[in-house]
């Protein structure tokens, strides 16, 4: 099969070296030093489940150049997913798949605006990955799973097709039929993890071994969940103590995508995580106290670190 990993960083780099290991005619768009490095010295991703190397790897910062594909993995960061979805223009053709793997609820609807709802899929991604350095894409924890699905109607056969290409590449796959509550029901974890493991600079150990932030996190769970029942979202009744559960799984040292950011200097996610709830909680009347005082608390840090005054 004919891919496109548009956004070759950590889900992205990780998905697209295993399908790249398993024999797929892969392409990586990324840009600056990591494109450098994906050119001169191939890909490398460090994994408890194994380590890929691929030698040989094809990499542009121009999609154009690359033509019609078969499976887009659309893996950029929010902040870049309007820009980057008019670019996926160039790699749609007649039976390409999109696959939405981005942080946050709203990215399968910006590309249906521009692409068109028949190659727009939904899916989600539970992978710890980030670019460890140019070239390197480190995973952290061995889960590795994304669920995917037609955004109405039942399991098609391409996405049984899609389930059987990434399984046979070791990646764990999941065909849904409910694919927007699957989406609704990571985002609830995902955007509260995120928030605060960003406000207080600690990773998943150190933040479920203290009541406080024990209570804080299932607060912000809470108000998603609240959200998503106002949206006639089905998720599932028991879904925040399961993601209770879930969370006591992680390896203690691990750290959302977006506290790596800020610790990086990089710009962060947070309009379209806290940012996203507080908004839909004003247009739907449902109170976000926790995600409002996320949003208020790293507003400064949004567009990198911020500037202090002479």
């Amino acid at each position: 099969m004919k891919v496109c990993v548009m956004g070759a960083g950590g889900v992205g780099g990780c998905l697209g070296a295993r399908l790249a290991a398993a024999g797929h005619d892969v392409t990586f768009v990324a840009r600056g030093a990591h494109l450098a490095a994906l050119r001169s010295d191939g890909l490398q991703l460090e994994s408890v489940r194994g380590d890929v190397a691929v030698a040989d790897v094809v990499a542009t910062d121009d999609p154009a150049s690359v033509g019609p594909v078969d499976l887009v993995l659309f893996t950029v960061k929010m902040r870049d997913c309007a820009a980057a979805a008019d670019h996926c223009r160039h790699l749609v053709g007649d039976g390409t798949m999109v696959v939405p793997l981005l942080n946050g609820v709203e990215s399968h609807e910006v590309l249906r605006e521009r692409l068109g709802a028949e190659p727009v899929l939904g899916g989600t991604a539970y992978i710890s990955a980030v670019i460890e350095r140019p070239g390197v894409i480190r995973q952290t924890g061995a889960l590795e799973r994304i669920v995917f699905g037609e955004l109405a109607g039942p399991i098609s056969p391409r996405v049984q097709r899609l389930q059987g290409l990434l399984s046979d590449a070791a990646i764990g796959a999941v065909a849904s039929d409910r694919i927007l509550p699957d989406i609704w029901e990571k985002f609830i974890l995902l955007a509260t993890n995120a928030g605060v493991t960003t406000l207080t600079r600690l990773p998943i150990g150190s933040l479920r071994s203290h009541d406080g932030t024990r209570a804080l996190i299932n607060a912000g769970m809470r108000e998603v969940e609240a959200l998503a029942r106002a949206k006639a979202i089905d998720v599932a009744p028991d879904i925040v103590a399961r993601h209770h559960a879930f969370y006591d799984t992680l390896p203690a040292e691990m750290k959302s995508s977006m506290q790596v950011d800020l610790e990086r200097g990089a710009p962060l996610e947070l309009p379209w995580l806290s940012g996203a709830v507080v908004r839909l909680g004003e247009e739907l009347g449902v109170p976000t106290p926790v995600h409002r005082f996320i949003v208020m608390a790293l507003s400064p840090y949004v567009d990198g670190p911020p500037v202090l005054p002479l």
